[in-house]
């Protein structure tokens, strides 16, 4: 009877160290690409849109790549193993907001600016106060969604490690983890960045459609009695398949899922790393053609973590989820190593360490995305503008062109180990948050300060440099503060401050409140301003974002 922790113990290490062979693989190989890619020249144009070379297909890849992360991946099969029904939503969200994307942002982003998302507001606003706002949006953006990958990957290595004493390889692995994507985006740029996100696209969706055959031939096609043995195994019963379980109940929950939907469907089109992509593609036809590509492999994907979830709960069962990962990352791990044929078998060590190895690359690949685009705001807005403002103080010639480029470069590179160094100490407090729910708080402050004075601008004519500015802060800093007092922060057993209680604001997710502020400050910028319509100037970026003509 003893001999069972032995050989436990036994099997674990066996699936860690194959897990980490696996892992090694992709990192030596995503190396290699960086090294390839950081042989080019380190111009702008290279650096922060890969030479405007990629085609439709390989940038459909990369935009799948970019967004089916470890909250993808981890968080809503995880969620939907807990909550059934109501973690189902997320999906749901999550896809349906790249219909807003395809229709009303693809195109004429790609054809009004140059790397960021600051350059469609300096398209036609005085350009200093514009992308200052818009560059700390950006960042503060990509450092919310920075900590939910890092959170994925140190749940990843709890259960690796047999979970509760692996407190200090979870650190390390944040840590490395960090490293790795200073390293990426430093030495490779857009080139190399995009190349791994292709790379981890065909892995996840390879990985995904094989675990969903196996859970659906387990259950023998039968999805009526996949689910229904996942009501019986989530401890819950009927009430697992009807909605409620997370989000009924009493006002706030109903209100959280109104706010949640709401930042997830708005908030894909603020996404800095999102929004960036379409500058890698030659034309805005090709950047509209990238959208309809992604959302075919994001739609086929979303589809799959349904299957998960539910094949979690009814295959692993909903209370060995919660005991591994109380936020539910480990669901599908664990999923995987039961359908290989349980723990101690060499099935399921091989089916864990892949999917673990797959789950690892796809944190990888996506934080490579943000941390470039997060580093591109800093250098290309941030910096610029600051060394632009500091030489006409001085009275100063301008920078040659070639020059200017180069300093924005190395201010990039330098700003990736900012932006990984903050990234890494807040993900180290949030470690025992669901990635995808910290995903959520991100696309709420993106959809509360990028996405209105991103619409405003491209379509409203009496817009004003005061509403762009207005319209960012009006969304971000609310965004912030509701956040901080809210359950989140502080207040229960699960909050990032649990010894304490300042929580005043009832809802986990700030959308409802703070994406109508944005809109609403946009607006009462614009009318309070006495800066007059500039008609010529919105003439003329009007026929660039519709047709292209003058586009970079």
């Amino acid at each position: 009877m003893n001999g069972g922790g032995p050989l436990l113990a036994q099997a674990a290490g066996e699936r860690h160290g194959l897990a980490i062979v696996l892992f090694t693989v992709f990192v030596t190989a995503t190396l290699a690409i960086t090294a390839w890619a950081g042989r080019r020249r380190s111009s702008t144009v290279e650096f922060f849109a890969g030479g405007r070379l990629f085609t439709p297909l390989e940038n459909g890849f990369a935009l799948a790549g970019d967004y089916m992360s470890a909250a993808s991946f981890l968080g809503i099969s995880g969620l939907i193993a807990l909550f059934g029904y109501d973690g189902l939503l997320y999906s749901v969200g999550f896809l349906v907001a790249w219909l807003l994307v395809l229709m009303l942002v693809a195109e004429l982003v790609r054809n009004c600016g140059r790397y960021t998302f600051a350059d469609v507001l300096a398209a036609r606003m005085r350009r200093r106060p514009v992308r200052i706002a818009a560059g700390t949006a950006s960042v503060t953006v990509s450092i919310l969604y920075l900590v939910a990958q890092m959170v994925g990957a140190g749940s990843l290595v709890g259960v690796l490690l047999g979970g509760s004493d692996s407190g200090a390889a979870r650190t390390w692995t944040v840590v490395g983890v960090g490293a790795l994507m200073v390293f990426y985006v430093s030495f490779g740029g857009m080139r190399a960045t995009t190349w791994i996100q292709i790379v981890k696209t065909v892995l996840l969706i390879g990985g995904t459609v094989a675990l969903t055959v196996m859970v659906l031939a387990r259950f023998h096609g039968d999805f009526g009695r996949l689910l229904n043995t996942a009501a019986a195994n989530s401890g819950h019963g009927q009430a697992f398949l009807a909605p409620g379980l997370k989000y009924g109940g009493s006002w706030t929950n109903r209100l959280d899922f109104i706010s949640l939907g709401l930042a997830l469907v708005l908030g894909t089109a603020g996404l800095p790393h999102i929004l960036s992509r379409f500058y890698t593609v030659p034309t805005a036809r090709s950047a509209r053609r990238s959208v309809v590509w992604a959302i075919g492999l994001i739609g086929a994907f979303y589809l799959m973590t349904i299957v998960l979830g539910f094949g979690a709960a009814a295959v692993v069962g909903t209370g060995k989820v919660h005991a591994s990962n109380e936020a539910g990352n480990t669901a599908v791990p664990l999923l995987a190593e039961a359908l290989g044929g349980g723990q101690g078998t060499t099935g399921g060590t091989v089916l864990f360490a892949v999917v673990g190895a797959v789950a690892f690359a796809t944190i990888l690949a996506v934080v490579a995305g943000i941390t470039l685009s997060s580093s591109a705001s800093v250098a290309h807005d941030l910096y610029a503008t600051w060394r632009r403002k500091r030489a006409a103080a001085r009275d100063e010639p301008p920078a040659e062109e070639g020059e200017s480029e180069r300093r924005e470069v190395r201010v990039a590179r330098l700003a990736a180990v900012g932006v990984g160094a903050v990234a890494i100490a807040l993900s180290l407090l949030a470690q025992d948050q669901n990635v995808a729910f910290l995903v959520g708080l991100a696309f709420a402050v993106a959809a509360s300060a990028n996405l209105p004075a991103l619409l405003y601008s491209l379509f409203w004519r009496r817009f004003t440099t005061r509403g762009a500015v207005w319209s960012i802060y009006g969304g971000l800093v609310p965004a912030l503060l509701l956040v901080v007092f809210s359950p989140v922060m502080s207040g229960r057993p699960d909050a990032l401050l649990p010894g304490v209680d300042f929580h005043v604001f009832p809802l986990e997710n700030p959308g409802l409140v703070s994406v109508p502020l944005g809109f609403l400050a946009g607006w009462l910028g614009t009318v309070t301003s006495h800066e007059p319509a500039d008609e010529a100037t919105y003439a003329e970026t009007e026929v660039r974002s519709l047709t292209g003509a003058g586009a970079a």
